[in-house]
């Protein structure tokens, strides 16, 4: 059987884009995560604070550091961040080796929770203002396959979602940043075609109820 290009054979026999390597971790991503549709404000505020650390870096990387990232950051809990004394948070997580250790960074995750309390409160939820970017049929590839995908590393959507955060102060939230967080948080469906997981994605896009 030929094998297009953008997709590798597991071991299970199933065909996946092939970005993960078979590295088990980044397998279960792909498989478990990555393009799921989700509507909860603390998971949808990580996965953007983490698509900005990533910035620079690979995102394996930060996957493999995601659970250290998570008990320096209270879970991700931007209420509780938006609480905490910014000067002293910043001083300890700089001195966290299991983090990364960017004070420009660190100090966006504290920025971006006192800004994401403002959102939340204004939009009715994250969910609620993420969603309601959400890209229409029109807007989309007609086939999604590698050569295209490779051409998405930004968007008109992500375009105009990374200008109306930086517009609300949100640092670290440029497009090609925020095209990464719509692909993983499934605002978008991006395995390409012949991954297994497009199929079960798009069932999924289709049952998901988008926040009103």
């Amino acid at each position: 059987m030929s094998i297009g290009e953008g997709l590798v054979a597991g071991e299970d026999g199933a065909l996946r884009c092939a970005w993960h390597g078979n590295l088990p971790d980044y397998l279960r991503y792909h498989d478990e995560e990555w393009g799921h549709p989700v509507d909860s404000d603390i998971r949808l505020f990580e996965k953007l604070c983490l698509e900005g650390f990533q910035s620079g870096l690979s995102w394996l990387t930060i996957l493999r550091k995601r659970e250290n990232f998570r008990a320096a950051f209270h879970g991700f809990d931007f209420r509780k961040l938006a609480e905490e004394d910014e000067a002293a948070a910043i001083e300890r997580n700089l001195q966290d080796a299991g983090i990364v250790r960017h004070r420009g960074k660190i100090a966006s995750v504290y920025n971006n929770a006192r800004r994401a309390v403002e959102l939340a409160e204004e939009q009715g939820s994250l969910a609620r203002f993420f969603w309601s970017f959400e890209p229409g049929p029109d807007e989309r590839p007609q086939v999604l396959d590698w050569a295209t995908l490779r051409t998405l590393g930004k968007t008109p959507t992500s375009i105009r979602i990374s200008k109306e955060l930086k517009k609300r102060g949100w640092s670290f939230v440029g497009p090609t940043t925020v095209y990464a967080f719509m692909q993983a948080m499934g605002l978008v469906n991006d395995h390409i075609e012949g991954c297994v997981c497009r199929v079960r994605i798009d069932q999924k896009r289709a049952a998901f109820r988008r926040p009103v």
